[in-house]
């Protein structure tokens, strides 16, 4: 089980979990957010607690309640007071010999992995409210743990960066990217075309849940791996060079980039692992989370916190199919990953296949309760191979508490994937954490080397025909 707490009479302050909050709190969709802070100093104590003491994170009820279950089992967040010492793990000296990078993210990895007796990840107590830091100061490192019921990554992103100031601007809040939503054009043709594309995807969607899976490969994950000790690398990419390569193909974005580069670099990976077990054009399927606010991108964190506001604070994302095909290194163009990947993307985006997943999620979730739902999202996690999600941050430098951020990074405890992607851009690069089941995939370091030369060798391509 996932709470073994004494059950007790709600009372007049408490406040119902949403429908995705209960979602996160099952046991096989339980998850946990590291949002990972890499400082130029390392960090002062005390100047931390100060700042989460003024910050807009105990502003919101969520982080300062306690989550209870009533006589009927029916959760709810109560509200309590808050001992900020509960919520602070700290560790002054250095984890390992190794550097800092691999320190942190064998820590990471540590964390990542489920506690098979909580069901909550290791060190996330259900005796407080559903947060932690982690403050690893040889390494220059602040880890926040962050349950998923109190958000997704957008909302606790805004919130994060809503503590911090420019660096060239110390009284400036960082400026937040906005990324405009996609235009389909409406006529009665691009009408009769999504709705094709929707009724598409939900056949795909049931035989998915039902008993259709990727073939297995040397990435195949599947019920119970969620368990398994888990490794993670860093994958470290210009978002210059980025740009560079979506300029190559018309209309592009760097998120087309981003998945070409995957299913380029896991071509590769696989190219080097098992060289003749796939054959050429070999499909492999990821899942992608997609934000579905109003506003695409961050959020101001006032909109966040007002309950009228169409950005909205919680889980408010659907997901999409993402089918990548494996291709031998020597037998394609680095640039036609780029080509089929927007093309499959453009129809992604026609069929509104996220808005799509997160009604029928939420309708699920409505007349057959958390539980089912879960069981749902769980037999296409094991049905699929990897999952992929991309967090834009700040484009310029920020601080916090006076002390530069040099990096921001995101990833979520383990699933059913042997393979999981976090991308988090910030103030010119993107670090893209390769979490991996070691026993699959034991190298991650060579995958996340995959994907770096990937993008090298794209960008390259596109330089030498300019």
């Amino acid at each position: 089980m996932v709470m073994d707490e004494i059950e007790i009479e709600s009372e007049s302050g408490d406040e119902p979990l949403t429908p995705a909050g209960r979602l996160f709190l099952q046991p096989e969709m339980n998850q946990i957010i590291h949002c990972v802070i890499g400082m130029k100093n390392p960090p002062d104590i005390e100047s931390i607690k100060s700042e989460i003491k003024n910050s807009s994170m105990l502003k919101h009820p969520r982080f300062t309640s306690l989550m209870v279950r009533d006589h009927r089992g029916v959760e709810h967040w109560r509200p309590i007071k808050i001992d900020i010492d509960h919520h602070l793990r700290i560790i002054k000296q250095p984890l390992s010999d190794v550097d800092d990078e691999s320190a942190i993210n064998d820590y990471l990895a540590d964390l990542s992995t489920t506690d098979t007796c909580s069901g909550l990840g290791l060190g996330l107590s259900m005796d407080k409210p559903l947060w932690e830091i982690h403050i690893l100061i040889a390494h220059k490192c602040v880890i926040f743990r962050i349950h998923h019921s109190l958000g997704d990554g957008i909302s606790l992103m805004s919130m994060l960066l809503a503590s911090c100031r420019k660096v060239n601007d110390p009284e400036a809040l960082p400026s937040i990217p906005v990324t405009t939503g996609t235009r389909i054009p409406r006529n009665f043709w691009n009408f009769l075309v999504t709705v094709w594309f929707c009724l598409i995807f939900a056949i795909e969607l049931i035989l998915r849940c039902l008993w259709i899976r990727d073939r297995k490969s040397p990435m195949t994950g599947g019920a119970g791996v969620e368990l398994w000790p888990r490794k993670m690398a860093t994958a470290t990419f210009s978002l210059e060079h980025m740009k560079t390569v979506k300029r190559a193909v018309h209309n592009a974005t760097v998120n087309d980039v981003l998945f070409a580069v995957i299913s380029s670099g896991i071509s590769r990976y696989l190219d080097f692992r098992a060289p003749n077990e796939l054959r050429n054009g070999a499909q492999l399927t990821g899942i992608a989370m997609v934000n579905l606010r109003k506003q695409p991108g961050l959020q101001e964190i006032s909109n966040l916190m007002t309950s009228n506001s169409g950005a909205r604070w919680g889980n408010k994302f659907g997901m999409i199919l993402l089918p990548i095909y494996y291709h031998r290194s020597d037998s394609s163009d680095s640039l036609e990953y780029l080509k089929r990947t927007k093309a499959m993307i453009d129809r992604k985006k026609q069929s509104l296949e996220a808005h799509f997943s997160y009604k029928v999620g939420d309708f699920v979730m409505s007349t057959l309760g958390p539980k089912f739902a879960s069981l749902l999202n769980y037999r296409i996690l094991c049905n699929t191979t990897f999952t992929i999600s991309n967090v834009i941050g700040p484009q310029e430098e920020i601080m916090i508490g006076g002390n530069p951020i040099t990096f921001l990074r995101a990833n979520n405890s383990a699933l059913p994937h042997a393979l999981i992607l976090n991308m988090v851009s910030y103030a010119g690069r993107a670090d893209m954490q390769v979490q991996v089941a070691k026993d699959i995939i034991p190298d991650p370091e060579f995958l996340a080397k995959c994907f770096e030369d990937a993008l090298l060798e794209m960008k390259e391509q596109v330089t030498a025909k300019l």
